[in-house]
């Protein structure tokens, strides 16, 4: 493994990972829970933010990973990227907005926003590593200069 796929294995490990806390947490309230089900779902949240910090990191200092499979493909696998990816900032205005209103004890409105937010954010975390599974597994692709490079000319 080089520097090209650790950080895409790392980064999608916490989303898995934030995936399976939310359905811990989730199960956890149906319990009633309540304490555990809060701390769980704060340890997904920290999977979560780890996710983002790992992916800006690559896109920044390594670059993202191009398309490598067959050109009949590409606009297919693209399409699905922005679905992902569409979906991805969906869930974590959604995930956000979730967690403030269960610390503001607005628990009518956390509970509701809860369910969407917890099944959207299963939908990313499998898109996600479906993303993962074809551009480094199915279809290794190419790699693209840094942020940082194509911002200084480098």
């Amino acid at each position: 493994m080089d520097i090209f796929t650790i950080f895409p294995t790392i980064s999608t490990s916490f989303i898995v990972i934030s995936a399976v806390l939310v359905a811990i947490g989730w199960r956890q309230i149906i319990k009633g829970k309540r304490e555990a089900h809060k701390k769980t779902m704060i340890a997904a949240a920290v999977a979560a933010i780890l996710f983002f910090i790992v992916y800006m990191s690559r896109t920044v200092f390594v670059g993202n990973t191009s398309w490598g499979g067959p050109e009949h493909l590409s606009a297919l696998y693209h399409v699905f990227l922005i679905f992902h990816i569409v979906l991805a900032t969906v869930a974590a205005v959604f995930g956000i907005t979730t967690l403030v209103l269960g610390f503001k004890e607005k628990y009518a409105k956390h509970r509701k926003w809860g369910r969407v937010t917890a099944m959207i954010w299963f939908v990313t975390a499998i898109t996600g590593v479906a993303v993962y599974v074809l551009l480094y597994l199915f279809y290794p692709g190419g790699h693209t200069k840094p942020v940082w490079q194509v911002i200084l000319g480098g």
